[in-house]
């Protein structure tokens, strides 16, 4: 095993084919596949198992890349502090669902790190795509939210996956409509006041389970529903058709303007949200740093 086969790992594992790996790696394919099927015959396990759209990770493949990562992260490290090197290029990723307090934090890491060679990555996705991005440590942590509905059945998945629920923080239920909204003076509004505008949810894709769902309630009887898959576009649709999400209320000014407003909505539930990581690897100090200022953000959203 050398530390030129880990890289080689965690490259194809990132671009989910060998094709792709080899043309990043600078290396002709047959012997990129030929190096892989040289470790996997040395440790005794599969790591990539193959399908005519590419290549994915086994079970073994897992948790063999979670140590690889930490290998080629150590080496790194050791490279910059006794060689006249550049700081090794730092990667941090994180897949949520659709907040904006974690484009926020995600700015604000990316601007303390200031460096010139770095690889971020900032996902929103689907509920289900967050946790398997965990789960196969395409991400480092996940951002999602746990209520009564949904709690006990993604806590068993995540406890099937090896995997965890850390909270961040508790958010009354809102309602995000235009400013130009007819309900947009309330103080409050209830699900019946709700039920003649339209309602605007994310696509959960093949996986499109309520229990998937980002927003509460999302069982209660609406006449009028759309559909959407990027957050740009829900708030298009709120502003041009005077519809609502349901969310935790936390808005930014700075990312959405000011032409949507937050309006508490009157439930008996709360959102629980936090992040998810796998049990099998291990925070980083990139990973802490985000959620230094993630946490830091929600604070002070919530003192103004």
């Amino acid at each position: 095993m050398t530390l030129q086969q880990l890289k080689y790992i965690i490259t194809i594992a990132e671009t989910g084919s060998i094709t792709m790996a080899a043309s990043r790696l600078f290396i002709a394919q047959p012997s990129l596949s030929k190096s892989v099927a040289e470790l996997e015959k040395e440790m005794g396990i599969t790591i990539f198992n193959r399908s005519n759209r590419g290549v994915y990770l086994s079970e073994d493949g897992t948790k063999f890349l979670s140590y690889a990562r930490q290998i080629v992260e150590q080496a790194e490290i050791l490279e910059s502090e006794y060689k006249s090197a550049p700081p090794p290029r730092r990667a941090f990723a994180v897949s949520s669902q659709h907040y904006a307090f974690v484009v926020n934090a995600f700015v604000e890491l990316v601007r303390e790190y200031g460096r010139e060679k770095y690889e971020f990555t900032l996902r929103e996705l689907k509920t289900a795509e967050i946790i398997d991005d965990v789960r196969t440590h395409r991400s480092d942590i996940g951002i999602l939210f746990l209520c009564r509905f949904n709690r006990e059945v993604l806590l068993h998945i995540l406890q099937s996956e090896d995997m965890r629920f850390i909270p961040l923080f508790t958010a009354l239920p809102h309602v995000f409509v235009s400013k130009h909204s007819p309900l947009a003076s309330r103080k409050s509004v209830t699900l019946d006041d709700l039920r003649p505008f339209p309602r605007l949810t994310y696509d959960q894709g093949m996986k499109n389970s309520f229990y998937f769902a980002e927003e509460l309630h999302i069982t209660a009887e609406s006449p009028k529903n759309i559909v959407v898959s990027d957050r740009a576009t829900l708030f298009n649709l709120l502003i041009g058709l005077d519809g609502y999400t349901i969310s935790s209320g936390v808005l930014s000014s700075d990312l959405n303007g000011s032409d949507i407003v937050s309006i508490p909505l009157e439930s008996d539930e709360t959102m629980e949200i936090g992040y998810i990581t796998s049990l099998d690897h291990p925070m980083t100090e990139m990973t802490r740093r985000y959620l230094e200022h993630l946490e830091g953000y929600i604070s002070s959203y919530y003192e103004k």
